[in-house]
């Protein structure tokens, strides 16, 4: 399906349309204005134990997310549209887990037009493997939860002093 803007779409879904991003592959952005808060997209997907979610994770599926202590939710089905919003260092969305669902909520209104982001929030583990292209003002390079900011921000300045 083409848009106006000439871009082939992969979906849509009530808040969003998905199509060709410039920070990664395809990425989901606002078909009409958001308002913060909102509950845009359920993130959906088979739910899996801990083994098995462990396996898959070093299979490189990055589509799994915590439910409970027991359970994880692979995303990587057709049918989860939410799979294809990309990583931002400074989103305008946040994952929630609610109930044992995974949401994509609004943080702030969003423009129509506008990308949607949240942040992956992944840890320090071979962060230098998971480089950002968000392109945002605050990008640190790399897709780490905002709580290692610092960390890479230190570490980045490092490396260029040291050359």
């Amino acid at each position: 399906m083409r848009t106006d803007d000439d871009t082939v779409e992969v979906g849509r879904s009530e808040w969003l349309v998905f199509k060709r991003s410039s920070i990664h592959g395809t990425g989901a952005f606002a078909r009409c204005p958001i308002p913060e808060g909102t509950a845009i997209i359920e993130y959906v997907g088979e739910r899996i134990s801990k083994a098995e979610s462990l396996a898959r994770c070093e299979q490189d599926n990055r589509y799994i997310f915590t439910l409970t202590a027991h359970e994880d939710l692979d995303g990587r089905t057709e049918e989860n549209l939410a799979r294809f919003i990309n990583h931002g260092c400074a989103p305008n969305g946040e994952a929630e887990l609610d109930q044992e669902r995974i949401w994509i909520r609004a943080l702030r209104d969003i423009a129509m037009g506008e990308e949607v982001t949240f942040n992956y929030g992944y840890d320090l583990d071979d962060y230098q493997e998971h480089p950002c292209r968000c392109g945002m003002p605050e990008c640190v390079g790399f897709i780490v939860a905002e709580e290692f900011f610092e960390h890479v921000r230190q570490g980045n300045r490092l490396r260029s002093e040291n050359g």
